[in-house]
């Protein structure tokens, strides 16, 4: 039975917190009213209400030139709260840094959330050509961008499985080559090599590297990845940057379990 049948008031809190991962994931340039129904599937004036009550709640903010919405600032202070609990960003930074520096294209760290990876520290590389596909608090489902599918591919099968029943729609919104069979077969890749590549899949000319980093009980709960420019990801060069990702992955694996996290 799901939540929002069972519990009372469940369909607003998960349709307001659908907003709020909208309205976080969406950078600095902010959000429409428009965008956020459409992508949520909620009428403008659900919309509109819901996002006066979080506005009430100092968790959204309108900006009054442009009225696009941006996270307000009492999700600041509760996500200084839950980082000390969730957040790895303070032993990550050197690690993400020092890839960039290594490979000189743009490093980043990632975690899993739910469904979904949510960027949680760039770094960019010295090569001055660069992808921006990705940057802090950008969503991808999982299977979408190199660090959602290094993260996928190191799921326990019936996690799997039960992901693709729960997302049948990611051919539609991402592309054919998003196909159920096609992502399948690169997650086998994926698992063979080590580390999962995105040749250009999500914008045409931008490739992505990620390797998953994993809890001390084995889990893939977050995830590196390198993206730069396709003419820099050859197939001579992709293997060295692999192998440089992998030893970034592994040491920050090892952090991880050090401090039990």
């Amino acid at each position: 039975m799901h939540a929002s049948r069972s519990i009372p008031g469940a369909q607003s809190v998960a349709r307001a917190a659908a907003l709020l991962r909208l309205i976080t994931g969406a950078g600095d340039e902010g959000v429409t009213v428009a965008d956020l129904a459409r992508r949520a599937d909620l009428t403008r004036p659900t919309t509109h209400r819901l996002l006066a009550a979080l506005r009430h709640e100092g968790l959204v903010d309108q900006d009054e030139r442009s009225s696009r919405w941006m996270p307000g600032p009492e999700l600041y202070l509760m996500g200084t709260v839950a980082a000390a609990r969730y957040d790895i960003t303070a032993i990550a930074r050197d690690i993400v840094r020092s890839l960039a520096v290594r490979t000189e294209e743009s490093a980043f760290l990632s975690v899993r959330r739910g469904d979904e990876t949510v960027c949680l520290i760039r770094e960019d590389g010295s090569f001055p050509i660069r992808s921006f596909v990705l940057s802090e608090g950008i969503r991808f489902p999982l299977g979408v961008a190199s660090a959602g599918l290094a993260i996928l591919a190191f799921l326990p099968p019936h996690d799997v499985d039960a992901y693709f029943e729960r997302h049948p729609e990611l051919a539609e919104h991402y592309g054919s080559a998003h196909a159920e069979a096609r992502l399948r077969a690169r997650l086998r890749e994926t698992q063979s090599r080590g580390f999962a590549l995105n040749p250009g899949l999500i914008v045409e000319g931008s490739y992505g590297i990620g390797a998953a980093v994993f809890t001390k009980s084995g889990h893939p709960q977050w995830a590196l990845s390198l993206t730069g420019v396709e003419f820099r990801f050859t197939p001579d060069r992709i293997p060295e940057l692999g192998r440089t990702l992998l030893a970034h992955a592994h040491q920050l694996s090892t952090r991880v379990a050090a401090g039990a996290r």
